[in-house]
């Protein structure tokens, strides 16, 4: 039987995930209100690509989660073939940069000192995944103590020392290097093995499955660079990455099922399934009824100049509630496979697995998106459509490419989980956030008085989320004898922490 405990280990997840949600909101406040929309506009295209390294570590990390949870000792291997690859990422890196800073009229000095995140997102990067396999409750921990040390030095270098988007790199740089020396400290018995060469031909041989998904999140991802060349203005992704920071955090809803893969690939128990999937639910209900309901004053706390993109916030945030459930459902599929644990296990078997079919169903969505995307930019960037309308068709068609893909992955669960879905729990869930939604979208536009001034606006705001939090809890509480044990055990989670 498993050591790990997913409830267990997915409420310590969740909690360092609130905390994070918090540390990371003070982070964005500061830079969204420091930096000019321009500078948040680079920011966002040299995180966009600078986020594209990091995907060429699953060649390694996917399966050092995979062989970590099933007791096979490859985390020095793992660890030493990662310091190699995140070399060999920063010198693209920097070649590629020039090419794009001429092609975007954006600052190379700032691309040039973005090259120190790539060594430090690598070692996050394995670290992580190593965890992920051994004791994936220290993802939470680790991400409480990156959070602290986010705030701490964004309030240094962007806020005190106003040093702009180098203050920016410079505070991840320091969040990511905390980061590391946590998860280290955790997994370090497990990078205590030898160096195995045969460990490195199995990855290379295999890396076509975990290089296999990255097309999928390269082709998403040039969305971002395309729009900026299509529209010639960096102004139309820092509207796009302000409203990406208020549905990032319905994402967190997600790590209340974290655990859900490393359980399924230690062993056959699926019990456990429907529980943390209806949880899955309630919390991503919750968290998708609080964006939309404040997608306009949340944008107007980022800075009041993003207000007017709160119908993009709508679309998305529907849109970050099916991804939640997609990422989980695909990590389940991807978890119940044991295709490679079978050394004799051939290319046709691969082929034929779900660690294949699960990402080409995936692939499929994205290509569909980035054609339909080319298509519609290409025919309306030459009429007069403004800004926000331009990003306002991005996000619809987003949304509407990942509907068919949710509905495929909610026939593959419910074909390989038995009894997997609580519908009269969930629905129950739908009809509380929902009531409660529309009733603080009332006292919302009719109460809250904004004011630019952060000081005065961030409290009020902070009182009608409460408001809805609180609400939607009690309600729950009272009416869900499952959900009254879960904060139980919520409670008792904390109690344990702070005792520690």
């Amino acid at each position: 039987m498993s050591e790990i405990r997913a409830t267990h280990a997915g409420l310590i997840s969740f909690l360092g995930g609130l905390i994070g949600l918090v540390t990371g909101s003070i982070f964005s406040l500061i830079i969204t209100r420091v930096l000019t929309p321009e500078e948040y506009g680079h920011w966002g295209l040299i995180l966009s690509v600078v986020s594209y390294f990091p995907l060429i570590l699953s060649v390694i990390s996917y399966w050092s989660t995979r062989e970590t949870a099933t007791n096979l000792f490859s985390g020095k291997t793992a660890f030493l073939s990662t310091l190699g690859l995140s070399l060999i990422a920063s010198i693209f890196f920097i070649i590629i940069s020039y090419f794009i800073t001429g092609e975007t009229k954006t600052e190379l000095n700032n691309f040039l000192l973005a090259t120190i995140l790539i060594p430090i997102m690598f070692l996050v990067g394995i670290f992580s995944s190593i965890a992920y396999g051994y004791k994936p409750h220290v993802l939470g921990i680790s991400t409480v103590f990156y959070g602290i040390s986010q705030v701490f030095s964004v309030l240094t270098f962007v806020y005190y020392f106003d040093l702009g988007i180098p203050g920016v790199i410079l505070s991840l740089t320091l969040s990511y290097s905390v980061s590391t020396l946590i998860l280290f400290l955790y997994v370090r018995e497990k990078i205590k093995t030898s160096l195995q060469i045969n460990f490195i031909k199995k990855w290379i041989k295999l890396s076509w499955i975990p290089l296999y998904p990255i097309i999928s999140l390269v082709l998403a991802n040039s969305t971002i660079l395309i729009f900026v060349i299509i529209t010639d203005s960096v102004l139309g992704i820092a509207y796009w990455t302000a409203s990406l920071i208020l549905v990032s955090i319905i994402s967190s809803s997600g790590l209340i099922s974290q655990a859900t893969y490393s359980k399924l690939l230690k062993d056959k128990d699926r019990s456990f399934f429907q529980d943390n999937l209806t949880y899955l639910f309630y919390f991503a209900i919750l968290f998708t009824a609080l964006i939309i309901t404040f997608a306009r004053p949340g944008l107007f706390l980022l800075n009041p100049f993003y207000e007017e993109a709160f119908p993009i916030v709508i679309i998305l945030s529907v849109e970050g509630f099916l991804l939640v459930l997609i990422n989980m459902f695909q990590n389940s599929l991807i978890g119940i496979e044991k295709v490679d644990t079978n050394s004799n296990s051939t290319f046709k078997d691969y082929i034929k697995s779900k660690l294949f079919y699960v990402q080409s169903l995936r692939l499929i969505q994205v290509a569909s998106y980035v054609v339909i995307f080319i298509v519609v930019f290409t025919l309306f960037t030459s009429s007069k459509n403004s800004l926000i309308e331009l990003l306002i068709y991005w996000a619809s068609i987003s949304f509407v490419t990942h509907i068919p893909l949710f509905i495929i992955f909610f026939v593959l669960i419910k074909k390989n989980f038995s009894n997997s879905f609580d519908f009269n729990r969930i629905t129950k869930f739908l009809m509380i956030g929902s009531i409660i939604s529309i009733f603080s979208c009332f006292l919302t536009e009719n109460f809250l008085l904004y004011d630019e001034n952060i000081f005065q606006f961030a409290p009020r705001l902070l009182l009608f989320v409460g408001l809805v939090i609180g609400i939607y809890a009690i309600v729950t509480y009272l009416t869900d004898s499952k959900i009254k044990s879960l904060f139980n055990s919520i409670i008792s989670e904390i109690i344990m922490m702070i005792r520690k």
